[in-house]
């Protein structure tokens, strides 16, 4: 079945979803079972980039970080390279020039090969949904951590239902389906965000229900803001890489 087929199957639109993040275990527990990993299979995308909607909007083609900016305003001052842009550590995280809501997004990214460190520092990183809410970007290759901090993982609050991670230096991809929280008048959550996320093809998180923003060693309560945000990708002092970034606007009229 194609990753959109499946996200139509899987992700919004199925009506179970994953447990509550706060009910049996604590915030980054290290006693929490693992999810079992899982052989994702051959990937094209080893050799060539995916193929784009035409509906996209492209955010990195691999040269081209114009739809990007420093928290500050700067221009990214990250490498850009052979077709991909490698986070500078020390810089800062980028941020999308524009806002976004309800949307899905496609990254591709890769781990530094060889790798180095252990668990939370290595090949760490993250995408910011709105600048606040984020899954995580980590090597999770025979690389032990906390599960609800592991690649794929909705930082803080979901673990993902398997390990589908590729080996370090392998280009590995996210299909995101996000659906921004909604508030009334006065500022109260009337839906939580929520969000389905496939990790090289194989369902990770399955429509769950964000607790609030992500945090760590926090679970932060929300807190009203703008239906449309930026999208951030962080700088955690790792050079993580990444390539092709899209994103479709669910809420274009």
């Amino acid at each position: 079945m194609a990753v959109v087929g499946s996200l139509m199957l899987f992700g919004l639109f199925m009506p179970h979803a994953q447990a509550q993040p706060s009910k049996d275990w604590e915030i980054h527990d290290l006693n929490r079972p693992r999810p079992p990993m899982v052989d994702p299979g051959a990937s094209l995308i080893q050799f060539q980039r995916a193929p784009i909607p035409s509906d996209a909007i492209v955010l990195f083609d691999g040269e081209d970080t114009s739809a990007w900016t420093h928290s500050d305003g700067r221009p990214v001052e990250w490498i850009v390279q052979d077709g991909y842009m490698q986070v500078k550590p020390g810089t800062g995280a980028i941020q999308t020039k524009d806002g976004f809501g309800d949307v899905q997004l496609y990254v591709e990214w890769a781990s530094p090969s060889p790798p180095f460190n252990t668990g939370q520092d290595r090949g760490n990183s993250g995408i910011f949904l709105m600048g606040r809410y984020e899954v995580q970007v980590l090597d999770s290759y025979l690389n032990d951590t906390y599960p609800d901090g592991q690649a794929a993982s909705v930082y803080g609050q979901y673990p993902p239902l398997v390990n589908a991670s590729r080996p370090p230096g392998y280009w590995q991809s996210y299909n995101i389906i996000f659906r921004r929280p909604r508030f009334d008048a006065q500022g109260n959550v009337t839906e939580p965000a929520r969000v389905t996320v496939l990790h090289n093809g194989v369902l990770v998180q399955n429509n769950v229900a964000l607790s609030g923003p992500t945090g760590h060693h926090a679970r932060p309560p929300y807190s009203a803001h703008a239906d449309r945000l930026p999208l951030s990708l962080q700088d955690h002092n790792e050079p993580v890489r990444y390539r092709t970034v899209w994103i479709r606007d669910l809420e274009a009229n």
